[in-house]
C-alpha cells in the first residue's frame, strides 16, 4: 500500500507539465526586441493578460501574471537573425493539449 501511496502523491502534487527551467516555447523573429514587444502587449490584452515590460536595447522581459502558480516570464533576446523569444510557462497537465493563450499571443507577433 505505501509503495503506492508515493507514486500517486507525487504525481499528485507535481501538477505542471513543464521543467521550471526549461521554456516551454522557443520562437525566432525577423523583428528587434522592442518591435515584438509592441506587437505583443495588445495581443495579451485581446487575451485579458496583463503584463509589466522591461527592456534596454538588446533584451525585453514580460512579466505575466499567473492565477495557477508563479508567474509566466517571455524572455526577448536580440539574435544575429533578428531575436529569440522563450516563453517560461508553468501549465497545468490538463491544459497540455492545446495552446495556451500566452502561446497564442506569442505566435501571432512571430
Amino acid at each position: 500500500m505505501r509503495s503506492f501511496f508515493v507514486p500517486v502523491m507525487a504525481l499528485a502534487l507535481g501538477g505542471c507539465v513543464t521543467a521550471p527551467n526549461a521554456p516551454s516555447l522557443t520562437l525566432q523573429t525577423a523583428k528587434s526586441p522592442q518591435a515584438y514587444v509592441q506587437c505583443l502587449l495588445p495581443e495579451l490584452e485581446k487575451h485579458g493578460i496583463t503584463a509589466t515590460v522591461t527592456q534596454n536595447s538588446r533584451h525585453a522581459t514580460v512579466l505575466l501574471s499567473s492565477k495557477i502558480a508563479a508567474d509566466d516570464v517571455l524572455e526577448a533576446y536580440k539574435s544575429q537573425d533578428g531575436t529569440k523569444v522563450s516563453l517560461y510557462e508553468r501549465k497545468p497537465v490538463v491544459s497540455a493539449i492545446k495552446p495556451s493563450r500566452l502561446e497564442l499571443a506569442a505566435k501571432a507577433c512571430q
